[in-house]
Protein backbone atom coordinates (compact mmCIF):
# COMPACT_ATOMS: atom_id res chain seq x y z
CA UNK A 1 0.00 0.00 0.00
CA UNK A 2 1.35 3.45 -0.91
CA UNK A 3 2.33 5.59 2.09
CA UNK A 4 -0.37 8.07 3.03
CA UNK A 5 -3.13 6.27 1.10
CA UNK A 6 -5.99 5.11 3.28
CA UNK A 7 -7.81 1.99 2.06
CA UNK A 8 -11.56 2.13 1.56
CA UNK A 9 -13.07 -0.23 4.11
CA UNK A 10 -16.52 -1.74 4.16
CA UNK A 11 -17.23 -0.59 7.69
CA UNK A 12 -20.36 -2.67 7.94
CA UNK A 13 -18.22 -5.82 7.89
CA UNK A 14 -16.12 -4.72 10.86
CA UNK A 15 -16.82 -6.44 14.15
CA UNK A 16 -19.49 -8.83 12.89
CA UNK A 17 -19.74 -10.51 16.26
CA UNK A 18 -22.73 -12.81 16.78
CA UNK A 19 -25.58 -11.83 19.08
CA UNK A 20 -25.14 -12.58 22.77
CA UNK A 21 -25.63 -16.37 23.08
CA UNK A 22 -28.48 -18.10 24.84
CA UNK A 23 -29.05 -18.70 27.75
CA UNK A 24 -28.98 -15.11 29.00
CA UNK A 25 -28.22 -14.03 32.55
CA UNK A 26 -31.30 -12.97 34.54
CA UNK A 27 -32.21 -9.25 34.67
CA UNK A 28 -31.44 -7.34 37.84
CA UNK A 29 -32.24 -4.01 39.42
CA UNK A 30 -29.69 -1.27 40.15
CA UNK A 31 -26.91 0.21 38.00
CA UNK A 32 -24.77 -2.01 35.82
CA UNK A 33 -21.06 -1.29 36.33
CA UNK A 34 -18.42 -2.19 33.77
CA UNK A 35 -15.12 -3.89 34.56
CA UNK A 36 -13.68 -0.53 35.64
CA UNK A 37 -16.61 0.41 37.88
CA UNK A 38 -18.25 2.84 35.42
CA UNK A 39 -22.06 3.02 35.25
CA UNK A 40 -24.08 3.26 32.04
CA UNK A 41 -25.68 6.72 31.93
CA UNK A 42 -25.46 8.09 28.37
CA UNK A 43 -26.68 6.48 25.13
CA UNK A 44 -25.81 8.07 21.80
CA UNK A 45 -28.07 6.93 18.98
CA UNK A 46 -27.06 7.30 15.34
CA UNK A 47 -30.19 7.60 13.21
CA UNK A 48 -28.44 7.78 9.82
CA UNK A 49 -25.00 7.12 8.36
CA UNK A 50 -25.52 9.87 5.77
CA UNK A 51 -24.37 13.48 5.94
CA UNK A 52 -24.59 16.44 3.59
CA UNK A 53 -21.14 17.71 4.65
CA UNK A 54 -17.77 16.15 3.79
CA UNK A 55 -15.58 17.40 6.64
CA UNK A 56 -12.07 16.03 6.25
CA UNK A 57 -11.81 14.84 9.87
CA UNK A 58 -14.99 12.77 9.59
CA UNK A 59 -16.16 12.00 6.03
CA UNK A 60 -13.44 13.02 3.57
CA UNK A 61 -14.79 13.38 0.05
CA UNK A 62 -12.17 11.13 -1.53
CA UNK A 63 -13.51 8.20 0.51
CA UNK A 64 -17.17 9.08 0.88
CA UNK A 65 -17.77 9.96 -2.75
CA UNK A 66 -20.82 9.54 -5.02
CA UNK A 67 -20.09 5.82 -5.34
CA UNK A 68 -19.92 5.10 -1.61
CA UNK A 69 -22.57 2.56 -0.58
CA UNK A 70 -24.51 3.81 2.42
CA UNK A 71 -26.87 1.56 4.36
CA UNK A 72 -30.13 0.65 2.62
CA UNK A 73 -33.26 1.73 4.46
CA UNK A 74 -34.23 -1.86 5.33
CA UNK A 75 -31.06 -2.23 7.43
CA UNK A 76 -31.79 0.83 9.58
CA UNK A 77 -33.47 0.41 12.93
CA UNK A 78 -37.05 1.63 12.78
CA UNK A 79 -38.21 4.37 15.13
CA UNK A 80 -40.13 1.75 17.11
CA UNK A 81 -37.02 -0.42 17.44
CA UNK A 82 -34.91 2.54 18.55
CA UNK A 83 -37.54 3.51 21.13
CA UNK A 84 -37.77 -0.04 22.42
CA UNK A 85 -34.01 -0.24 22.92
CA UNK A 86 -33.94 3.19 24.55
CA UNK A 87 -36.66 2.06 26.97
CA UNK A 88 -34.59 -0.98 27.93
CA UNK A 89 -31.44 1.13 28.31
CA UNK A 90 -33.35 3.50 30.60
CA UNK A 91 -34.19 0.56 32.86
CA UNK A 92 -30.44 -0.16 33.09
CA UNK A 93 -29.59 3.35 34.24
CA UNK A 94 -29.37 5.49 31.09
CA UNK A 95 -30.49 9.03 31.84
CA UNK A 96 -29.46 10.86 28.67
CA UNK A 97 -30.18 10.17 25.01
CA UNK A 98 -28.32 12.01 22.26
CA UNK A 99 -29.42 11.63 18.63
CA UNK A 100 -26.51 11.74 16.19
CA UNK A 101 -25.55 10.66 12.69
CA UNK A 102 -24.17 11.30 10.14
CA UNK A 103 -26.45 14.30 10.09
CA UNK A 104 -29.55 13.27 12.09
CA UNK A 105 -31.83 15.90 10.56
CA UNK A 106 -31.54 14.04 7.24
CA UNK A 107 -33.58 11.17 8.72
CA UNK A 108 -37.12 11.58 7.42
CA UNK A 109 -39.83 12.32 10.02
CA UNK A 110 -37.29 12.47 12.83
CA UNK A 111 -39.81 14.44 14.91
CA UNK A 112 -41.87 11.25 15.27
CA UNK A 113 -38.92 9.47 16.88
CA UNK A 114 -38.27 12.42 19.18
CA UNK A 115 -41.89 12.34 20.35
CA UNK A 116 -41.59 8.63 21.15
CA UNK A 117 -38.33 9.09 23.06
CA UNK A 118 -39.65 12.13 24.92
CA UNK A 119 -42.40 9.94 26.41
CA UNK A 120 -39.90 7.53 28.02
CA UNK A 121 -39.22 7.63 31.74
CA UNK A 122 -36.52 6.38 34.10
CA UNK A 123 -37.44 3.83 36.78
CA UNK A 124 -37.88 6.83 39.10
CA UNK A 125 -40.45 8.32 36.71
CA UNK A 126 -38.24 11.11 35.41
CA UNK A 127 -38.00 12.10 31.71
CA UNK A 128 -34.74 11.39 29.94
CA UNK A 129 -32.44 14.24 28.93
CA UNK A 130 -33.11 14.22 25.18
CA UNK A 131 -30.62 16.08 22.98
CA UNK A 132 -29.38 16.15 19.39
CA UNK A 133 -26.10 16.97 17.64
CA UNK A 134 -26.31 18.56 14.19
CA UNK A 135 -24.17 20.39 11.66
CA UNK A 136 -26.84 23.10 11.69
CA UNK A 137 -27.53 23.09 7.95
CA UNK A 138 -31.23 22.22 8.39
CA UNK A 139 -31.70 23.58 11.88
CA UNK A 140 -33.46 26.85 11.05
CA UNK A 141 -36.28 25.12 9.20
CA UNK A 142 -36.68 22.27 11.70
CA UNK A 143 -36.04 23.89 15.10
CA UNK A 144 -39.67 24.60 16.00
CA UNK A 145 -40.85 21.12 15.01
CA UNK A 146 -38.03 19.55 17.04
CA UNK A 147 -38.97 21.60 20.09
CA UNK A 148 -42.67 20.80 19.70
CA UNK A 149 -41.87 17.08 19.50
CA UNK A 150 -40.08 17.18 22.86
CA UNK A 151 -36.40 17.78 22.09
CA UNK A 152 -34.73 19.68 24.94
CA UNK A 153 -31.39 20.92 23.60
CA UNK A 154 -29.12 20.90 20.56
CA UNK A 155 -25.39 20.86 20.03
CA UNK A 156 -24.18 22.38 16.77
CA UNK A 157 -20.89 21.51 15.08
CA UNK A 158 -19.21 24.65 13.74
CA UNK A 159 -15.50 24.73 12.96
CA UNK A 160 -14.96 28.30 11.81
CA UNK A 161 -16.57 31.73 11.77
CA UNK A 162 -14.71 32.81 8.64
CA UNK A 163 -16.89 31.83 5.68
CA UNK A 164 -14.05 30.80 3.37
CA UNK A 165 -12.47 28.55 6.01
CA UNK A 166 -15.85 27.04 6.93
CA UNK A 167 -16.74 26.30 3.29
CA UNK A 168 -13.35 24.69 2.78
CA UNK A 169 -13.72 22.51 5.88
CA UNK A 170 -17.25 21.28 5.15
CA UNK A 171 -16.08 20.70 1.54
CA UNK A 172 -19.55 21.23 0.04
CA UNK A 173 -19.37 25.04 -0.10
CA UNK A 174 -22.01 25.51 2.61
CA UNK A 175 -22.13 29.09 4.00
CA UNK A 176 -21.47 29.77 7.67
CA UNK A 177 -24.30 32.33 7.78
CA UNK A 178 -26.89 29.57 7.40
CA UNK A 179 -25.51 27.67 10.39
CA UNK A 180 -25.43 30.83 12.49
CA UNK A 181 -29.06 31.48 11.52
CA UNK A 182 -29.92 27.95 12.62
CA UNK A 183 -28.30 28.53 16.00
CA UNK A 184 -30.22 31.77 16.49
CA UNK A 185 -33.50 30.10 15.50
CA UNK A 186 -32.94 27.17 17.85
CA UNK A 187 -32.18 29.56 20.67
CA UNK A 188 -35.33 31.56 19.92
CA UNK A 189 -37.62 28.51 20.10
CA UNK A 190 -36.13 27.37 23.42
CA UNK A 191 -33.72 24.60 22.44
CA UNK A 192 -31.28 25.84 25.04
CA UNK A 193 -28.71 26.05 26.42
CA UNK A 194 -27.12 25.54 23.02
CA UNK A 195 -23.61 24.14 22.78
CA UNK A 196 -21.37 24.75 19.78
CA UNK A 197 -18.56 22.26 19.13
CA UNK A 198 -15.45 23.34 17.26
CA UNK A 199 -12.94 20.68 16.21
CA UNK A 200 -9.55 22.41 16.26
CA UNK A 201 -7.05 21.26 13.67
CA UNK A 202 -3.63 22.90 13.83
CA UNK A 203 -2.82 24.75 10.64
CA UNK A 204 -6.38 24.48 9.32
CA UNK A 205 -8.68 26.46 11.61
CA UNK A 206 -6.79 27.23 14.81
CA UNK A 207 -6.81 30.92 13.85
CA UNK A 208 -10.58 30.79 14.39
CA UNK A 209 -10.35 30.06 18.14
CA UNK A 210 -10.41 33.67 19.28
CA UNK A 211 -12.98 34.91 16.71
CA UNK A 212 -15.33 32.08 17.67
CA UNK A 213 -14.94 32.88 21.38
CA UNK A 214 -15.58 36.57 20.80
CA UNK A 215 -18.67 35.84 18.70
CA UNK A 216 -20.41 33.58 21.22
CA UNK A 217 -19.30 35.30 24.43
CA UNK A 218 -22.30 36.92 26.07
CA UNK A 219 -24.87 35.09 23.93
CA UNK A 220 -25.70 32.24 26.31
CA UNK A 221 -24.17 29.74 23.86
CA UNK A 222 -21.51 27.45 25.35
CA UNK A 223 -18.58 27.11 22.94
CA UNK A 224 -16.53 23.93 23.26
CA UNK A 225 -13.16 23.27 21.65
CA UNK A 226 -12.42 19.64 20.72
CA UNK A 227 -8.95 18.29 20.10
CA UNK A 228 -8.66 16.72 16.65
CA UNK A 229 -9.01 12.98 17.33
CA UNK A 230 -7.98 9.75 15.62
CA UNK A 231 -11.54 8.47 15.20
CA UNK A 232 -12.01 5.93 12.41
CA UNK A 233 -9.54 5.13 9.64
CA UNK A 234 -10.36 7.66 6.94
CA UNK A 235 -9.24 11.07 8.19
CA UNK A 236 -5.46 10.65 7.93
CA UNK A 237 -5.00 11.74 11.56
CA UNK A 238 -1.57 12.96 12.63
CA UNK A 239 -0.49 14.01 16.10
CA UNK A 240 1.22 17.13 14.77
CA UNK A 241 -2.20 18.44 13.68
CA UNK A 242 -3.51 18.29 17.25
CA UNK A 243 -3.55 21.59 19.10
CA UNK A 244 -3.59 20.74 22.83
CA UNK A 245 -6.42 22.21 24.87
CA UNK A 246 -3.85 23.89 27.10
CA UNK A 247 -2.75 25.98 24.11
CA UNK A 248 -6.37 26.82 23.28
CA UNK A 249 -6.91 28.01 26.85
CA UNK A 250 -3.75 30.12 26.73
CA UNK A 251 -4.94 31.91 23.59
CA UNK A 252 -8.37 32.57 25.09
CA UNK A 253 -6.93 33.90 28.33
CA UNK A 254 -4.62 36.23 26.47
CA UNK A 255 -7.58 37.62 24.53
CA UNK A 256 -9.98 37.87 27.49
CA UNK A 257 -8.30 40.92 28.94
CA UNK A 258 -7.96 42.25 32.50
CA UNK A 259 -10.81 41.34 34.84
CA UNK A 260 -12.25 38.79 32.44
CA UNK A 261 -9.89 35.87 32.89
CA UNK A 262 -11.19 32.32 32.49
CA UNK A 263 -11.65 30.46 35.77
CA UNK A 264 -12.39 26.75 36.25
CA UNK A 265 -15.98 25.67 36.85
CA UNK A 266 -17.26 22.51 38.48
CA UNK A 267 -18.46 19.68 36.20
CA UNK A 268 -22.17 19.85 35.46
CA UNK A 269 -22.56 16.05 35.56
CA UNK A 270 -20.64 12.85 36.23
CA UNK A 271 -18.65 11.64 33.25
CA UNK A 272 -18.74 15.00 31.49
CA UNK A 273 -16.38 15.08 28.52
CA UNK A 274 -15.54 18.79 28.70
CA UNK A 275 -13.70 20.69 31.39
CA UNK A 276 -15.65 23.89 31.99
CA UNK A 277 -14.20 27.40 32.17
CA UNK A 278 -16.13 30.59 32.85
CA UNK A 279 -15.27 34.23 32.17
CA UNK A 280 -14.63 35.94 35.49
CA UNK A 281 -16.92 38.82 34.50
CA UNK A 282 -19.85 36.38 34.05
CA UNK A 283 -20.11 36.84 30.29
CA UNK A 284 -20.21 33.14 29.49
CA UNK A 285 -18.32 29.86 29.54
CA UNK A 286 -16.29 27.64 27.25
CA UNK A 287 -15.46 23.94 27.36
CA UNK A 288 -12.34 21.99 26.47
CA UNK A 289 -12.62 18.38 25.27
CA UNK A 290 -9.14 16.89 25.48
CA UNK A 291 -9.40 13.25 24.48
CA UNK A 292 -5.86 13.21 23.07
CA UNK A 293 -3.85 15.09 25.73
CA UNK A 294 -5.98 14.56 28.85
CA UNK A 295 -7.82 11.26 28.55
CA UNK A 296 -11.13 11.03 30.40
CA UNK A 297 -11.69 7.28 30.08
CA UNK A 298 -11.78 6.87 33.86
CA UNK A 299 -15.39 8.00 34.23
CA UNK A 300 -16.71 7.40 30.69
CA UNK A 301 -20.34 6.32 31.01
CA UNK A 302 -21.31 6.38 27.32
CA UNK A 303 -22.46 3.71 24.88
CA UNK A 304 -23.19 4.22 21.19
CA UNK A 305 -25.89 2.61 19.05
CA UNK A 306 -25.24 2.57 15.31
CA UNK A 307 -27.83 3.21 12.64
CA UNK A 308 -28.29 -0.50 11.98
CA UNK A 309 -28.36 -1.52 15.63
CA UNK A 310 -24.81 -2.36 16.61
CA UNK A 311 -23.70 -1.35 20.10
CA UNK A 312 -20.24 0.19 20.54
CA UNK A 313 -18.84 0.72 24.02
CA UNK A 314 -16.08 3.11 22.92
CA UNK A 315 -15.81 5.87 20.31
CA UNK A 316 -12.58 4.24 19.13
CA UNK A 317 -13.92 0.66 19.01
CA UNK A 318 -13.41 -1.76 16.16
CA UNK A 319 -16.13 -4.21 17.14
CA UNK A 320 -19.85 -3.72 17.70
CA UNK A 321 -22.48 -6.04 19.15
CA UNK A 322 -25.53 -6.90 17.05
CA UNK A 323 -28.66 -5.74 18.88
CA UNK A 324 -30.84 -5.77 15.78
CA UNK A 325 -30.79 -9.57 15.81
CA UNK A 326 -32.12 -9.49 19.36
CA UNK A 327 -35.00 -7.29 18.23
CA UNK A 328 -35.87 -9.09 14.99
CA UNK A 329 -34.60 -12.59 15.63
CA UNK A 330 -32.23 -14.53 13.41
CA UNK A 331 -31.63 -18.04 12.15
CA UNK A 332 -30.65 -19.24 15.62
CA UNK A 333 -33.24 -17.52 17.85
CA UNK A 334 -36.58 -15.83 17.83
CA UNK A 335 -36.79 -12.15 18.79
CA UNK A 336 -36.03 -11.64 22.46
CA UNK A 337 -38.22 -10.17 25.17
CA UNK A 338 -37.38 -6.86 26.81
CA UNK A 339 -36.12 -8.68 29.90
CA UNK A 340 -33.84 -10.87 27.80
CA UNK A 341 -32.51 -7.83 25.93
CA UNK A 342 -31.90 -6.03 29.23
CA UNK A 343 -29.97 -9.01 30.55
CA UNK A 344 -27.92 -9.21 27.34
CA UNK A 345 -27.06 -5.49 27.50
CA UNK A 346 -26.13 -5.80 31.16
CA UNK A 347 -23.83 -8.70 30.37
CA UNK A 348 -22.15 -6.71 27.61
CA UNK A 349 -21.65 -3.68 29.83
CA UNK A 350 -20.19 -5.61 32.76
CA UNK A 351 -17.50 -7.00 30.42
CA UNK A 352 -16.60 -3.55 29.11
CA UNK A 353 -12.99 -2.54 29.76
CA UNK A 354 -12.43 0.16 27.10
CA UNK A 355 -9.83 2.88 27.77
CA UNK A 356 -8.36 3.65 24.38
CA UNK A 357 -7.38 7.27 25.07
CA UNK A 358 -5.54 6.34 28.27
CA UNK A 359 -3.59 3.64 26.44
CA UNK A 360 -2.79 5.95 23.53
CA UNK A 361 -1.43 8.58 25.90
CA UNK A 362 0.85 6.07 27.63
CA UNK A 363 2.53 4.78 24.47
CA UNK A 364 5.25 6.27 22.26
CA UNK A 365 4.03 8.40 19.38
CA UNK A 366 4.94 5.64 16.92
CA UNK A 367 2.75 3.06 18.67
CA UNK A 368 -0.99 2.45 18.27
CA UNK A 369 -3.04 1.69 21.35
CA UNK A 370 -6.21 0.68 19.57
CA UNK A 371 -7.65 -1.97 17.28
CA UNK A 372 -6.24 -2.41 13.80
CA UNK A 373 -9.47 -0.98 12.41
CA UNK A 374 -11.77 1.54 14.08
CA UNK A 375 -15.36 2.38 13.32
CA UNK A 376 -15.88 5.68 11.50
CA UNK A 377 -17.35 8.66 13.36
CA UNK A 378 -20.18 9.20 10.86
CA UNK A 379 -21.36 5.66 11.60
CA UNK A 380 -21.82 6.05 15.36
CA UNK A 381 -21.75 9.81 15.99
CA UNK A 382 -19.24 11.72 18.10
Amino acid sequence: MTDGVIPLLDLRQIGRTPPVPHPLPPPRSGPWLDARGRPLRDLRISVTDRCNFRCSYCMPKDVFDKDYAFLPHRDLLSFEEITRLARVFAQLGVQKLRLTGGEPLLRRNLEALIAQLAALRTPEGLPLDLTLTTNGSLLARKAQALKDAGLKRVTVSLDALDDAIFRRMNDVDFPVADVLHGIETAQAVGLAPIKVNMVVKRGTNDDQIVPMARHFRGTGVVLRFIEYMDVGMSNGWRMDEVLPSADVLARLREDAGPGADLVPLAPSSDGETATRWGYADGSGEIGLISSVTQAFCGDCNRARLSTEGRLYTCLFAGDGHDLRALLRGDAAHDARTDDEIAAALGALWTRRNDRYSELRASLPASADAGPARRVEMHYIGG
